[in-house]
């Protein structure tokens, strides 16, 4: 994990001529140039810890888009089978809690700078003692706490401790202080405090279903479930069973989707391999498949929002978990993080990018290779309107692969203001502010929109990834006297938030089988089979070259 982080988040927009980029083990390279310097800035000058206020000082790190855009979090039907809302404590919908500095302004109401071992400001809760937050996530008779803090908190309290640890404590605080083990205790304080217990555990399997494939946690809900459940009230046992139903069909569509990632890995073959048992003649290629590059984009759209819709909120957290300095115990979470369904995307993006530049490198005609070219711009600009920026920036960086930038006979052929316009917009100038003006536009077209397609926004991941990872490890996560800087995490759950209502869009296009089949399991060069192709079509320039193609002919093809 710790290499796929540090390939991750080395990456700029390659230019044309960079050499391809850095490998992965578990799959192509990235499509992204890697640069020496950026590596040393982002690990060796990343910013001391210090309070959040410190860090918004320092905008060098900061991305634009957050400090302007008005951000959106789950939309109201977050859950798929809502407990009847007569019996439950009503929370305000996600979209627009949290403003622009990243929280809600009215949440707290204390009149005290400290209450309980919770310090505000301003009626804004900054830091407290992990006991305290984990005591303010219980509900009571009076209390339930807000959506906002919710998320948050169970977001962020996998950096001090496991979840299953934090279920574990939230189920002895519910049992022991509301008195759910005591069959004496009074009815109608259970028929007030049933429905907030239920409710929150609802919130945390419906937000963070992938906790639960913890055995652990699964027992500890199971128990407290329950409790509540053995009441009088029937609604309680059909709610239970509503909520125990959706978070069992959420694990199995993860395990099939798992199993499916699974099965197209192990078929994946080197496209070299395939052309040495098929002749060339007979290939087929993408323009055959798909001669209409707005419905490839279409597809393309179609493949992102199905990997972003089973990445977990925790995933973003968990990629960047490190051991708790308060912590005595030597395990460290970190060695059971899951990312996986946030790696698969990764892989996707490499794919995606190896995939363009084979489609250019292998035909054998000049003319067939700017064809080619010139439908995979169109395929980039159509991507650029839907709001497809992962897919967008893929393809940039497949035909700024050093295999095909080096094609100059072939560009030479290829009308390229359209694609100078796209590289412009994706230009890593000013921390990418162009693109982060086009996801501006794309977010607030996404806030007022008439149609499922004007809500579609996928964002260009890796630079997200990477600024999650610059706000995680800009500031501590601990303030000098050992309360939880909260006011970091605000910042944290706003970023992923917005994310998660991104993800949740349904795709408005019509699946074409056969195109997701071929953009999903086809053959892809190697970074060594897409340099002997591009050697093949136009002859080495240099001796450099020169010796490169021969010893890549004697090692892939046998040939001297």
């Amino acid at each position: 994990m710790a290499k796929f982080l540090a390939e991750l988040l080395g990456c700029t927009l390659p230019s044309k001529g960079a050499s391809p980029m850095f490998e992965s083990k578990s799959h192509s390279r990235v499509g992204l140039k890697s640069s020496t310097k950026q590596k040393t800035t982002i690990f060796s000058t990343l910013a001391s810890e210090k309070s959040l206020s410190d860090c918004k000082k320092e905008q060098q790190w900061k991305p634009s888009m957050y400090s302007s855009i008005t951000p959106v979090c789950f939309p109201s039907p977050l859950i798929e089978k809502p407990i009847d809302k007569e019996s439950m404590p009503q929370t305000p919908p996600f979209s627009a809690m949290f403003d622009s500095s990243g929280y809600n302004r009215n949440l707290y109401q204390s009149a005290e700078d400290s209450c309980g071992g919770l310090y505000y400001h301003d009626n804004n809760l900054l830091s407290g003692s992990l006991e305290a937050l984990i005591q303010h996530l219980v509900p009571n008779v009076d209390y339930y706490p807000d959506r906002t803090y919710i998320f948050t908190f169970l977001l962020s309290s996998r950096l001090f401790m496991h979840p299953y640890e934090l279920m574990a404590k939230v189920c002895h605080l519910c049992v022991e202080h509301q008195r759910l083990s005591d069959p004496d205790s009074d009815k109608n304080q259970m028929r007030k405090i049933a429905p907030k217990i239920l409710q929150l555990l609802t919130e945390w399997t419906e937000t963070f279903p992938y906790d639960f494939r913890d055995e652990r946690m699964m027992r500890n809900l199971k128990d407290l479930a329950h409790r509540i459940a053995s009441g009088e009230e029937q609604t309680y046992r059909k709610n239970v069973q509503q909520m125990m139903q959706c978070l069992i069909r959420k694990l199995a569509a993860l395990s099939q989707y798992e199993e499916v990632l699974a099965k197209i890995s192990s078929t994946s073959t080197d496209r070299l391999t395939v052309l040495k048992t098929k002749p060339q003649s007979i290939q087929r290629d993408i323009i055959t498949v798909c001669n209409d590059p707005y419905t490839l984009a279409q597809q393309l759209t179609h493949i992102e929002l199905e990997r972003l819709n089973y990445i977990g909120p925790e995933e973003f957290v968990q990629a960047f978990v490190q051991k708790d300095p308060l912590d005595n115990d030597k395990s460290c979470y970190s060695e059971r993080k899951k990312t996986r369904n946030l790696e698969a995307y990764v892989e996707w993006f490499n794919r995606l990018s190896y995939l363009v530049a084979t489609e250019i490198c292998m035909p054998v005609k000049k003319k067939h290779r700017a064809r080619m070219i010139e439908y995979f711009i169109d395929v980039a600009r159509e991507c650029f309107n839907i709001g497809n920026f992962n897919s967008l920036m893929a393809i940039i960086s497949g035909m700024n692969m050093s295999p095909v930038s080096r094609l100059k006979k072939t560009w030479a052929k290829v009308k390229t203001a359209k694609f100078d316009i796209l590289e412009h917009q994706m230009d890593p100038s000013s921390n990418f502010y162009n693109y982060r003006t086009a996801l501006r536009g794309a977010a607030q077209r996404s806030l007022t929109a008439h149609s499922s397609r004007e809500k579609i926004v996928i964002p260009f991941f890796s630079l997200l990834i990477k600024d999650i990872y610059f706000l995680n490890e800009g500031c501590a996560n601990r303030l000098p006297n050992g309360h939880v800087n909260f006011e970091k995490f605000w910042e944290l759950a706003k970023q992923v938030s917005e994310f998660m209502t991104w993800k949740q869009v349904e795709c408005p296009f019509e699946r074409d089988r056969k195109i997701l089949q071929y953009l999903l399991t086809v053959p892809v060069f190697s970074e060594d089979a897409l340099y002997l192709a591009s050697y093949e079509s136009e002859g080495p320039e240099n001796h450099i070259e020169k010796d490169r193609w021969k010893s890549l002919r004697s090692s892939l093809l046998g040939r001297v």
